[in-house]
């Protein structure tokens, strides 16, 4: 059952693997504050950027300080992407005349896109103007995954300081970042995406005549550039409304094997920085294979339930051994469409090449749960690396409670005040996505809804609120969300889950520069090795799902029984 998928899961490992290395050691330089070997001529760039921010921006800062730079800068970019879409109507480079974008949709977009979510309640090429689409989202897009990789710096640099009160600067991290990682590596992804038959313009549709002899609009648009930046910056949000599904956007099973490469090559390339700059990179190498060992087996699950025919369409005939392609391309299969869906739900990336919604129960419930963990099997960029550290700590917490030691991580005592940060990490999304939940079920405006009554009605919005609060995008798309009711909701609960979380990993950043780093001992417990990866996939399994199994026996799982029950 597995011939088909198993060598392309290994080979995609691989080719992860190849270019994670180099990646993450070059990002590690990145971080240093230094010349980037290869690059000093961008070194010019950046100081023209810093001359004009003016004296003491790249100071060092204390964690309060970092927190506060990026609440203010994301604050912005949000009033920012909110003016564009209110004003479309009025601005260049709007060849199909798009009207002015609604309010709430347009707090939702302009929220969503700072969070790097991307969630998108309207059709893309029917509501964005070419300027909205490329410089409000796609630059969007930049600095919100320029943000991730900026805490996730200065949480490895609370690790790697021998008792410091400063965790870095975040105008200094968030520009180098951008200039040195995204924009080169979008400029390489672009240019292979256009050479693929991704478009890439800026005129207004084209009119195609049919072999029906009908006339079909067909919408262009600079769709490679933000193509590249939607899947590097793990943001999800498609140009056109089919996402990834769409020829425009991925035309071939190579430019979606690349898509998919893209997604989690600055993730799993954070990982080997940390080891870099910790010292010891065993330590980013078994971060790494946790990832890693949870993402082959939550891929696995995956196909195997989509290789499996819907009861209901084998009773009208339909092969049992051909599998669920419902809702899928017959050019990716089922294969690349399972293997998309594990990918950009692990990540915090909302890109889609199927409709999830038409995934049998249990296989639209592996993504939802790779949500549910809160996204750090690989996970967003920045935001999976620092969501699996704060696990880490938790596991080193519970390893020193069995043994009666004092927790203790990469050389850094484990206190009461980052168990108490690392607890509200762990918990905010999971609050947002059960409570949020409880509201649009509950709510006349959140029930009106619900296109498909029951189970899978319950899952709809279950997965949508996952998808929100753990800053992914993605949806099973039966649910009418381009409503006030929910574009309010789902913002709330993306703003809070992206920012509500990054706070309190800033102050255990904080809190862990200022303490001494001790040299190891006897007494000190690894956390390189097989048996403390063990320790960490079953941290981040047991806490994770333990506070969705209630939910989760609502929907996909009560679903996957009635259907099988018939």
């Amino acid at each position: 059952m597995f011939s088909d998928f198993v060598p392309l899961l290994a080979v995609f490992l691989l080719v992860l693997l190849l270019l994670g290395y180099p990646l993450g050691l070059f990002m590690a330089r990145v971080a240093d504050s230094a010349a980037v070997p290869g690059m000093r001529w961008m070194g010019k760039i950046e100081a023209l950027f810093y001359r004009a921010a003016g004296e003491g921006c790249t100071a060092a800062q204390t964690w309060k300080a970092y927190a506060l730079a990026l609440i203010a800068f994301n604050a912005v970019g949000a009033i920012a992407v909110y003016g564009v879409q209110r004003m479309q109507a009025w601005l260049p480079l709007n060849p199909e005349g798009m009207a002015n974008v609604g309010p709430d949709s347009s707090f939702n977009t302009a929220v969503s896109f700072v969070a790097n979510t991307n969630w998108q309640g309207y059709s893309g090429e029917q509501t964005m103007s070419v300027l909205t689409q490329m410089v409000a989202l796609a630059g969007q897009n930049f600095f919100s995954a320029a943000t991730g990789i900026a805490v996730a710096f200065a949480l490895i640099r609370g690790f790697a300081a021998r008792s410091s009160s400063a965790i870095g600067n975040f105008w200094v991290d968030l520009t180098r970042a951008t200039l040195y990682v995204l924009l080169p590596l979008s400029i390489v992804f672009a240019v292979f995406f256009a050479s693929q038959g991704v478009v890439q313009n800026f005129s207004g549709h084209v009119d195609a005549h049919t072999l029906e002899a009908a006339t079909q609009s067909i919408p262009m648009g600079p769709v490679a550039s933000q193509e590249a930046i939607k899947l590097l910056g793990t943001n999800g949000g498609g140009y056109f409304n089919a996402n990834s599904a769409h020829p425009f956007e991925n035309p071939n099973a190579l430019s979606n094997f690349v898509q998919m490469i893209a997604i989690f090559l600055i993730p799993a390339g954070l990982c080997f920085s940390f080891g870099r700059m910790v010292g010891d990179m065993r330590q980013g190498c078994a971060v790494l294979a946790t990832m890693t060992v949870l993402f082959v087996g939550a891929a696995m699950l995956t196909y195997a339930a989509e290789s499996a025919t819907n009861p209901l369409l084998t009773s009208l005939g339909v092969d049992a051994a051909a599998g669920n392609m419902e809702g899928k391309e017959t050019r990716f299969g089922i294969a690349g469409s399972s293997l998309f869906a594990a990918v950009t739900t692990a990540a915090s990336c909302g890109a889609v090449n199927a409709m999830h919604d038409s995934f049998m129960p249990l296989g639209g419930m592996v993504p939802m749960v790779l949500m549910q963990l809160g996204e750090v099997v690989f996970g967003g960029v920045g935001s999976g690396l620092y969501g699996m550290l704060v696990f880490a700590i938790l596991a080193v917490f519970i390893a020193g409670l069995m043994i009666g030691r004092t927790p203790e991580y990469l050389g850094k005592k484990i206190g009461a005040f980052e168990m108490k940060m690392a607890s509200l990490v762990i918990l905010i999304t999971p609050c947002l996505v059960l409570v949020g939940t409880a509201i649009a079920v509950v709510a006349g405006a959140g029930k009106a809804g619900i296109a498909n009554p029951g189970a899978h009605g319950f899952s709809e919005v279950l997965y949508a609120l996952s998808s929100a609060a753990n800053n992914n995008g993605s949806a099973f798309a039966g649910l009418s969300a381009n409503t006030p009711f929910y574009n309010t909701l789902l913002a709330v609960a993306m703003w809070f889950g992206r920012f509500g979380v990054i706070v309190p990993v800033l102050a255990i950043a904080g809190s862990l520069a200022a303490r001494q780093r001790l040299a190891a001992n006897a007494g000190t417990m690894p956390t390189h090795g097989p048996l403390f990866v063990g320790l960490l996939a079953g941290t981040v399994v047991l806490v994770g799902i333990l506070n969705y199994v209630p939910a989760l026996a609502l929907g996909p799982v009560v679903e996957h029984l009635q259907l099988f029950a018939k």
